[in-house]
């Protein structure tokens, strides 16, 4: 795959809640990524949901490469789950790449009454024609972390909970059925994080804890609290490599990496160990006395080689080394954007001494005449590794609450050039997608897909547990 052909065309949903257009509907743009198009750079088309107030969030596909062995299967729909309305939406990318068509809507109701789950975030497929998505409460917006199936092969229709058994919070997962394992990490109470961040209730509202899950059981065989290490556990990325037991976690607040792998010394465990730590800065002219970095998204090389993150409120993307895991090495960084931007409103008081700093606050580059607002958010990664995408929005309440700027001007995506030699990145100013100028006025941008797949939705499931699951 990381041979596959260049992309050439990204799909975004652009969110229009928490702008000043939050009375139309939100949207997935196609945009075009081709270089040698008149068009590069820009929005193509644009697919309107039928409804408003969905607030899309990620998106993930029908199929992928756990399902190569099954020749019947084509990656044709994208699905986009409805983070604010519960809804799921199955997008027809096949039939024309350029103009995606509406497939299917599978109303929040039929959810509620089949498994009374809400707030849908990540999509995986699964090798046996399944399609899974993470829910992080139920209806009324209470925590509940569960497991929702459709079936593909009979319209996308809900099928049931992919497991009887909830955890206290959801948010992303990751499966790999060599090691017979998943795991599942949190975010929050979906009725207090809809309002906003409150520091006050990060205790009691928000989660630290990643979730082992028994694959073949659908059952959890162990809750890992990771307590200040691990403060809101967000993305989670497991090995390309489906032979190699190890994934990532990016644990949001806390802004550590924390790798988790099987526990020789407790066979059928596993254990966490911070390997990137990341401190507060000390500062003033902000909501509380020190900023954490807040990684907001993670992601892996195709080779397994590099690790990305970024930090959206001090506002870098940092590219790690981590041929030994366990000692990641600091190869690339580049800033875009953030809180702690020289000229800005916060002043740094202490901090700025550490790994990543030059002792003085970040200078922010314009592109193509354009002020960067708000802090790098989601990031996805070509397949030869050699072009990093990066959009700004992180959540219509939390964009409003922190870049209220970004809120009324819109998001963009920039792309930032990478060095997979001996690791660098620097951004391309001869890219950038301007959602600020969308002709019904600004949105948001938000996760980032490739019709030919990606380093975060891909995932690589070996022959022998492939086969076994078409059976």
């Amino acid at each position: 795959m990381t041979e596959g052909p260049r992309e050439t065309l990204l799909y975004v949903p652009c969110i229009c809640v928490g702008t000043e257009n939050e009375a139309r509907a939100d949207y997935l743009a196609t945009v075009d990524a081709d270089p040698s198009s008149e068009m590069y750079g820009q929005v193509i088309h644009r697919l309107a949901m039928p409804h408003i107030g969905d607030e899309l969030h990620h998106s993930g596909w029908n199929a992928c490469s756990s399902c190569y062995n099954d020749t019947a299967r084509t990656r044709s729909k994208l699905i986009l789950p409805a983070l604010g309305s519960g809804r799921v939406y199955i997008v027809d990318v096949g039939k024309d790449p350029k103009v995606p068509k509406l497939h299917k809507v599978i109303e929040h109701g039929k959810i509620k009454t089949k498994v009374n789950m809400a707030y849908p975030h990540t999509t995986h497929c699964l090798p046996n024609g399944e399609v899974m998505i993470s829910c992080m409460g139920d209806s009324e917006g209470n925590a509940k972390g569960g497991f929702l199936l459709l079936d593909e092969k009979n319209g996308f229709k809900i099928k049931q909970a992919w497991s009887d058994k909830c955890v206290p919070y959801g948010y992303d997962f990751w499966y790999q059925p060599e090691f017979n394992v998943m795991i599942s990490t949190e975010w929050g109470e979906p009725k207090t994080f809809k309002k906003g961040f409150d520091p006050d209730l990060v205790e009691s509202k928000f989660g630290h804890s990643i979730h082992i899950w028994d694959w073949e059981k659908r059952e959890v065989l162990q809750t890992i609290d990771m307590g200040d290490d691990g403060r809101i556990p967000l993305e989670v990325r497991f090995a390309h490599d489906p032979l190699v037991p190890r994934a990532f976690v990016g644990a949001a607040l806390s802004s550590n990496v924390i790798m988790v792998t099987p526990d020789d010394a407790t066979p059928g465990n596993w254990k966490h160990e911070v390997i990137i730590r990341q401190p507060s800065l000390k500062v003033e002219g902000w909501l509380l006395p020190e900023m954490p970095p807040l990684i907001t998204d993670i992601l892996l090389s195709l080779d397994d080689r590099f690790l990305y993150f970024s930090n959206w409120l001090h506002g870098d993307i940092r590219q790690y080394d981590i041929s030994n895991p366990s000692e990641p090495l600091l190869v690339g960084q580049v800033w875009l954007g953030g809180s702690i931007r020289e000229g800005g409103p916060v002043k740094v008081l202490a901090g700025l001494d550490g790994p990543g700093f030059d002792g003085r606050q970040p200078d922010i580059p314009s592109v193509q005449g354009h002020h960067l607002h708000g802090g790098p958010q989601m990031i996805q990664l070509s397949l030869d590794g050699k072009r990093l995408y990066v959009s700004n929005s992180l959540y219509s309440p939390w964009d409003k609450q922190f870049y209220p700027e970004m809120a009324k001007h819109g998001s963009y995506i920039l792309q930032v050039d990478v060095n997979t030699d001996t690791g660098g990145l620097q951004l391309n100013p001869a890219f950038y997608v301007d959602f600020g100028a969308e002709p019904g006025g600004p949105v948001l941008a938000h996760e980032i897909r490739y019709p030919g797949g990606d380093c975060t939705s891909d995932i690589w499931v070996s022959e022998t547990k492939c086969s076994a699951a078409t059976e």
